[in-house]
């Protein structure tokens, strides 16, 4: 029986490009005619967003989905871990519910774990000659310091810490211990992910289709002081 990759895709206020996201992940093929277990969380979303996911479930019953719906507002890091402890493939994958991130690029990412030499693949939008676009000088900037700052604390060499395609086995993901509910879902997940014994990482170049903040990019300067304080707690406080 072929395996199933489960992607984890939280979702808030996400209407205007979810059914797009939602049509790449059902037309990618991936490797060796493995299956899609696609579990979207709904972090209360207030706009259309759970009656267009509804809708896709009914008129796509090709694609498994499972939906899952947060209380209240929890944020992103609560969602991830919801929808991870919920996943029943052999791998899992992160997935935003913009367009930022592209499918196409699984294949990529589920390589070197298929062919035996790893346990966790990030995808790297900075070390790439795939597609990306440019923008947000600053932003960049935060995103190299946030990455050295990680890798000093993990002793890890990754060149994006920050990014959202992170794929792994997921017995390995469902092992750690997260606690983040918002953005922190990064360098804490790194954190505990590198202290696991033997654990094989590996990283691989990725396109990015950033989006501006008019367009509906949530992350903003506060979240990059959390991200500090969380490579700080979790690799030095908090094992």
């Amino acid at each position: 029986m072929p395996e199933v990759l489960s992607i984890v895709m939280p979702a808030f206020n996400e209407a205007k490009t979810i059914t797009l996201i939602l049509d790449k992940i059902r037309e990618v093929q991936l490797p060796g005619d493995m299956g899609k277990e696609l579990l979207i969380v709904n972090d209360c979303s207030t706009d259309l967003t759970e009656e267009i996911v509804l809708d896709y479930q009914k008129r796509h019953p090709e694609l498994s989905i499972r939906y899952l719906k947060n209380d209240r507002n929890r944020g992103k890091g609560y969602s991830l871990r919801k929808g991870i402890q919920a996943a029943s493939g052999a791998y899992t994958i992160i997935q935003d519910a913009d367009l930022e991130y592209d499918p196409r690029d699984y294949g990529k990412l589920l390589q070197p774990i298929l062919e035996g030499y790893a346990d966790v693949v990030y995808g790297s939008r900075l070390h790439s000659s795939a597609p990306h676009r440019i923008l947000f000088f600053w932003h960049s900037i935060g995103n190299h310091f946030l990455t050295f700052l990680s890798n000093v604390a993990t002793n890890l060499n990754l060149t994006d810490m920050e990014t959202c395609y992170k794929l792994f086995r997921t017995p390995i993901l469902q092992s750690l211990q997260l606690r983040e509910n918002r953005f922190g879902f990064e360098p804490e997940v790194t954190a505990r992910m590198a202290r696991i014994p033997k654990v094989r990482i590996y990283e691989v170049g990725i396109s990015y289709y950033g989006r501006t903040y008019a367009e509906g990019k949530k992350i903003n300067w506060k979240d990059g002081i959390r991200a500090i304080y969380c490579i700080v707690k979790y690799n030095f406080f908090s094992r």
